[in-house]
């Protein structure tokens, strides 16, 4: 059966989650744009079954978490929209901010539109260091 990593309450969701890398930050959004990068030394430890810690309080001015990566200062991101934009940002654009906070403004939303996914943009030195599709020999 194996064990239990964490025990959700009914009716809370996993979203994302990430690997704690000593030189990333954590950086999650939400649907209205809000996003914070905080350090991963703001979370403390838990044991196997632990109930989680608060990483970003929804509301109306955030709306729900549609994602969260492990980011570093020099990466980069795509936002998309539930209207089809698509956004490239800078990580080091998004300030620093502690666990508790709201978050800063990603992108000015059309009425209606909510923020629908983020995902880390990959260079084509990444991918090639990483031995992307490299051609079978």
């Amino acid at each position: 059966m194996g064990v239990w990593g964490i025990r959700p309450e009914t009716g809370d969701l996993l979203v994302d989650m990430a690997i704690v890398n000593a030189d990333a930050m954590l950086l999650v959004a939400g649907e209205m744009a809000s996003a914070k990068r905080t350090p991963f030394d703001d979370y403390r430890k838990q044991s196997r079954g632990g109930k989680g810690i608060i990483t970003m309080k929804t509301g109306d001015k955030t709306g729900e978490v549609v994602g969260a990566l492990a980011v570093r200062q020099q990466d980069e991101l795509m936002l998309i929209t539930t209207k089809g934009q698509m956004v490239r940002t800078r990580v080091s654009e998004i300030r620093e901010t502690s666990r508790n906070t709201m978050g800063v403004i990603l992108i000015r939303l059309k009425t209606g539109e909510k923020l629908q996914s983020i995902a880390p943009v990959v260079s084509q030195e990444e991918e090639e260091v990483d031995g992307g599709d490299e051609p079978a020999a």
